[in-house]
């Protein structure tokens, strides 16, 4: 790859209009009636404006989305919805310790299908950012670094060190080679136009000090020189060697990023985050449409050409591959949920979005930048081409509470709090970032089955009788796990006599056991005396609780966990967990260390061992009824139907503490419902049982590790029915209705500019009951409206005339078509506020 002005007549500012591309508007269009628009692939290169895709300048709308993280069953579905939105690239990682989790043994099958999504992608009309890290953090098991990485002698991982070059470079060529071989790179004619090299290193590079710079450079060229043909990218590392792209990452690039390191480079967003992601004992989190879209419109009026939503499409951490602490769920507040349903007014916000920003895209790539300041807090950001009627704008009222009014080029435009209108001819506003014309969704979740008939098996205690000594002292945990499981069980024992015990019948011995993460769980005689955890921000922790000795042999074990291998920081392959010391207190002896006592480590379980969560596996243990709450560490069973329809489907975990969750014999990752926010809930409650994973009959097998009760689980379908719409009349018309023809901006045949409501039922559901209408002064959100002092009576008939029975709907703002005898309450500004439900 090499930048465009070393190429020559590539592309640049000389090929005027003739060198952007198609809009990608015009790709949304025919995707959303079933149609797929060709890429344009060909050579891939720069400038300081742009990527140029085989001579064409493009604007490039992109969401991370990773294909181990869906069933590829559900990848249609994903990808039509994101190229829906208006998205024209999709940004995945490549995960190595999926596709290598034993050195030398490549797993590219099924859900680990690389070059199945990759041309799925582009079957789509879009095309790949490739980011091949090889560490990628993401929030994924070991940051994408398989665990045998760990044992290679003398290895220290992200640095200028031998050994991690070479299998880091090694790894890069497989996947490098692969994706040549199948022609998935532009120039061969496939959709991948970026690749990726390293993640963030910027945050570490100072710790490893000289080795750390030297590393940067040999990564970028090595990388270079797998000679893909198209640019490389490194994300937040401000020294990118050349011809890498520095790019940014955060929720404000248009303000926060120092800008490309070189004036050749373009200015290139790889993670725009959409939310925040959770690790468990979080509360919610958000980020609102609207300062998702001011800061996509904010960067691109300073000249940025591509933004990459991290993430489109979190998904789900299926079986053991989420990171330390880190949620099954992931980014569920992405415009497309966990369950892949579109989150309103997210997706189509954003939706429109891209529609506006696209009608500006001659100008945008083409056009003179200027800027005018308006005011302490305004101002305008325009491209235009002298000599001609080519001009679009940005008007950002940058003031977090106040609106304003401001005149530019002798006309007013009403701006606000924290808003950007889009002007596409820097007269007409199409779209105001804070203005959401798109409709408002509610998620629900509808009891399919519940009261199941459970079974319980509990898995047996280790003693030093089934796990004897094998070394003096606590092994460390990870050490002992090589990640094939989050469970160890640690074992020893100790003879007290009669005067080693208190005295007194208010005085019991106590068990303390400082350990380095991530939980435990332990049991003195086959008794269970408590459980402790870490947490992510603190994974150690110190476990403390009494524990009833006798005369005797006295066991000991304790079954100590992994909550995710870590993801992020300098020498990972330095971390540790596990139990660092064991002491008895309260004897009459004193306090007992037994930490060098003579210890037996087993990894696993032996549930786990005999496959007790698959159908053949199950028959391997004894089940009787499960009733009340069952001991720690048990294993539970039940069967269910599949629930009927179509809509995704989860199973709500109440009563429940910690463990893992099976459904015909399939990982849906790790349940903790009794780690609680400091809201006093769990940070997630429903776990996503994808329809690829169902049969007519089901069987769920649950790992609980406290003592717990299943009669409160539920299984449940996820839909989000109830759709909403809040529209004010000074609201812009929808941007769907504008059109650009012969360089000016014009309507939309047939479309009415009037401000209006708009549902749309998804799923091809109509319209089958109108909750809540107002046309007044209602407040609230979308599934719980109230009703403000002022209401038109005849709202909700206006809005069931229009909308019952249909998929689609209009509904103007027309004073007259709701106050029918005059406005019977003037001078309250009025809202249009509707609410919903669909179904078939």
């Amino acid at each position: 790859m090499v930048p465009a002005e070393d190429i020559g007549g590539a592309g640049g500012d000389d090929g005027g209009e003739d060198a952007v591309g198609d809009t990608a508007e015009d790709g949304v269009e025919t995707a959303g009636k079933g149609g797929k628009k060709k890429l344009d692939s060909g050579t891939v290169t720069y400038d300081a404006r742009s990527l140029m895709i085989n001579g064409k300048r493009e604007l490039l709308f992109s969401g991370s989305i990773h294909y181990p993280r869906s069933p590829v069953e559900m990848w249609p579905d994903i990808l039509k919805k994101a190229k829906q939105g208006g998205l024209n690239v999709i940004q995945t990682y490549v995960f190595w310790n999926i596709h290598e989790p034993v050195q030398g043994k490549w797993e590219f099958e099924g859900n680990y299908d690389l070059v199945k999504f990759v041309r799925m992608v582009q079957e789509n009309g879009m095309y790949v950012t490739l980011r091949v890290g090889p560490f990628i953090q993401a929030e994924w098991n070991h940051g994408g670094l398989p665990y045998w990485l760990r044992e290679v002698p003398d290895i220290v991982f992200r640095s200028d060190n031998a050994p991690y070059k070479k299998h880091m470079e090694h790894y890069v060529t497989k996947i490098m080679k692969k994706m040549k071989e199948e022609k998935l790179f532009a120039p061969q004619g496939g959709p991948i136009i970026l690749a990726q090299i390293e993640n963030e290193y910027n945050h570490i590079q100072l710790a490893y000090r000289e080795l750390g710079d030297s590393y940067v450079q040999w990564a970028a060229n090595m990388a270079v020189g797998q000679n893909i043909g198209v640019p490389w990218i490194m994300c937040k590392q401000k020294d990118a060697p050349d011809p890498v792209i520095n790019t940014c990452n955060g929720r404000h690039c248009g303000d926060t990023f120092g800008g490309p390191n070189k004036p050749n480079k373009p200015s290139l967003w790889t993670e725009n985050w959409t939310a925040q992601y959770r690790v468990f004992g979080d509360p919610p989190s958000q980020r609102a449409a609207e300062d998702i879209a001011f800061s996509v419109a904010r960067f691109f009026s300073k000249g940025g050409s591509l933004t990459n939503y991290y993430m489109y499409h979190g998904g789900t951490n299926f079986g053991r591959t989420s990171a330390v602490f880190t949620t099954t769920r992931y980014y569920d507040e992405a415009p497309l949920d966990e369950y892949a349903l579109q989150r309103e007014p997210k997706w189509s916000h954003l939706k429109d979005l891209h529609k506006a920003i696209n009608l500006c895209k001659k100008p945008l790539l083409t056009g003179i930048p200027g800027v005018q300041r308006l005011g302490a807090e305004t101002e305008v950001r325009f491209f235009e081409k002298p000599g001609t009627d080519m001009c679009s704008a940005f008007i950002a009222n940058n003031h977090s509470t106040i609106e304003t009014t401001v005149n530019w080029r002798g006309q007013n435009y009403f701006l606000p709090p924290h808003s950007i209108s889009v002007l596409p001819d820097c007269k007409t506003v199409v779209f105001n970032t804070q203005q959401i014309v798109s409709q408002h969704n509610s998620r629900n979740f509808v009891i399919s089955a519940k009261k199941l008939n459970w079974e319980m098996s509990p898995e047996p205690i280790a003693t030093v009788v089934q796990v004897p000594v094998n070394d003096r002292q606590l092994q460390e945990l990870y050490g002992l796990l090589k990640d094939k499981t989050d469970y160890a069980w640690y074992t020893t024992s100790i003879e007290l006599g009669p005067y080693d015990l208190p005295m007194k019948e208010n005085i019991r011995s106590v068990i303390r056991i400082p350990s380095l993460g991530h939980a435990m769980a332990v049991f003195v005689n086959d008794e269970y005396i408590g459980s402790q955890h870490g947490s992510h921000a603190e994974k150690g922790f110190v476990f403390e609780g009494p524990a009833k000795m006798k005369i005797g042999t006295n066991h000991i074990s304790l079954l100590c966990m992994t909550v995710g291998l870590p993801d992020s920081g300098a020498y990972m392959e330095h971390r540790y967990a596990g139990p660092r010391t064991v002491t008895i207190l309260g004897l009459n002896t004193g306090t007992i260390d037994v930490s060098q006592n003579g210890w037996g480590h087993r990894a696993g379980l032996n549930g786990e061992k005999l496959e007790v969560y698959t159908e053949k596996g199950a028959q391997r243990v004894k089940w009787t009824k499960a009733s009340g709450k069952g001991r720690a560490l048990t294993w539970y069973k039940t069967t269910f139907d599949a629930p009927p329809g179509r809509d995704p489907c989860a199973i709500r975990m109440t009563g429940m503490g910690k463990g893992m969750v099976w459904v015909n014999g399939i990982s849906i990752g790790r349940h903790w419902m009794s780690f609680l926010s400091p809201l006093g809930q769990p940070t997630q409650s429903e776990y996503h049982i994808p329809r690829a994973f169902i049969k007519p009959k089901n069987l769920v097998v649950i790992l609980e590790e406290e003592p717990a009760d299943p009669k409160d689980i539920e299984i449940v379908t996820v839909n989000r029915d109830t759709i909403c719409s809040l529209i004010e009349p000074d609201y812009p018309p929808h941007v769907k209705y504008w059109d650009r023809k012969g360089g000016k901006i014009t309507p939309a045949p047939g479309k009415s500019l009037q401000p209006s409501a708009l549902l749309n039922c998804p799923n091809y559901k109509k319209i089958k009951a109108i909750e809540f209408a107002s046309y007044g002064n209602a407040d609230g959100f979308c599934g719980a409206w109230r009703m403000g002092q002022c209401n038109a009576p005849e709202s909700k008939k206006v809005v069931e005339d229009h909308c019952l029975g249909k998929t689609i709907c209009t509904v103007p703002i027309d004073p007259n078509l709701f106050f029918k005898a005059g406005d019977a309450c003037p001078g309250i500004k009025k809202t249009l506020v509707i609410q919903a439900v669909c179904g078939f």
